[in-house]
């Protein structure tokens, strides 16, 4: 960081809480500002971002860690990113792979099946990705594209909806019975947060094209994508495979707690590190804890906020 930047860093660390916590106010430009006013805004926004990257590097190293114990143990790692549109998935599996090993690890971002795939059983050319041993194969969206985006839009039918929901925990508790280590992490975002994320797509030439005809769709279809994501939770959190919901409306804090269920949940030696592993209650919350959230609200408002 050059000198200047520094000098214009806040000093106190309630200062610096700040700026880490209120990432999407930084995002936002002012209507009328002076130039100095700019600059400064500008400063700010770089310090927090440093700031930001900072926090995860202990973890990121910890990742390195994991990795190592999973490639001398020859283990299988699966970690699937699943929620809305603009939920923070992608950014997310930036921040854990960013220091890893390349040659032990793959990022699975799976396009519309071919006629051929269409054809298979279901789960097959997911299952044509699965880690070897020592391996670590990040899902950017799984099978369960089936429980929630295709019932949605119609791109499935009803007896594929059903035969994939009488499936998939059997297939899922037979990939854990062979040792491979699976993770089910689900982003949750507000329908406000993910409208503003949009809007940011739209108007940024960087992110455009981010912005898919789903995504479009996404807010008109707000409640739709909320009963399947009930049902699917309802249907497919087990104790063999449970979710972990994530909170994301802070990206930042997503990403960093997102990393700690990840570490804990491979059993490799992190006991001499001061790190604090335990993820923060208010970010990530068990399957079944939301469950019981979006049965309260329905009871409470007779729909689901969530």
């Amino acid at each position: 960081m050059s000198t200047d930047q520094q000098n214009d860093a806040p000093d106190t660390e309630e200062e610096k809480l700040t700026l880490v916590q209120s990432e999407g106010e930084l995002d936002a430009e002012p209507e009328v500002e002076t130039e100095e006013q700019r600059t400064k805004r500008l400063k700010n926004k770089a310090y927090s971002r440093f700031m930001r990257e900072e926090e995860l590097k202990p973890f990121q190293a910890e990742l390195i860690k994991m990795q190592r114990y999973l490639e001398n143990s020859k283990r299988r790692m699966i970690i699937l990113f699943e929620g809305r549109d603009a939920a923070g998935k992608g950014g997310t599996i930036r921040r854990v792979t960013r220091y890893m090993n390349e040659k032990h690890y793959r990022v699975v971002a799976l396009g519309k099946p071919t006629e051929y795939q269409k054809t298979q059983w279901f789960f097959q050319k997911y299952v044509e990705q699965f880690p070897r041993g020592g391996e670590v194969v990040l899902f950017d969206r799984s099978w369960y594209n089936r429980a929630m985006v295709e019932p949605v839009f119609g791109f499935c039918t009803d007896e594929e909806y059903n035969n994939f929901n009488r499936g998939v925990t059997g297939f899922e508790k037979d990939i854990v019975r062979q040792s491979t280590i699976l993770v089910k992490l689900y982003f949750s975002v507000t329908k406000e947060e993910q409208e503003r994320r949009f809007e940011r797509r739209k108007n940024d030439p960087l992110r455009q094209w981010k912005l898919s005809e789903v995504d479009v769709q996404a807010q008109e279809r707000w409640d739709d994508f909320t009963g399947v994501k009930y049902q699917m939770l309802k249907k497919t959190h087990t104790t063999h495979a449970p979710w972990k919901i994530i909170r994301s409306n802070n990206k930042h804090l997503a990403r960093l707690n997102a990393m700690k269920v990840i570490l804990n949940s491979v059993p490799y030696d992190h006991e001499k590190t001061e790190l604090d592993f335990v993820p923060d209650p208010a970010i990530v919350i068990s399957g079944a804890r939301e469950l019981e959230m979006m049965e309260a609200q329905r009871l409470r408002g007779g729909k689901f906020l969530a």
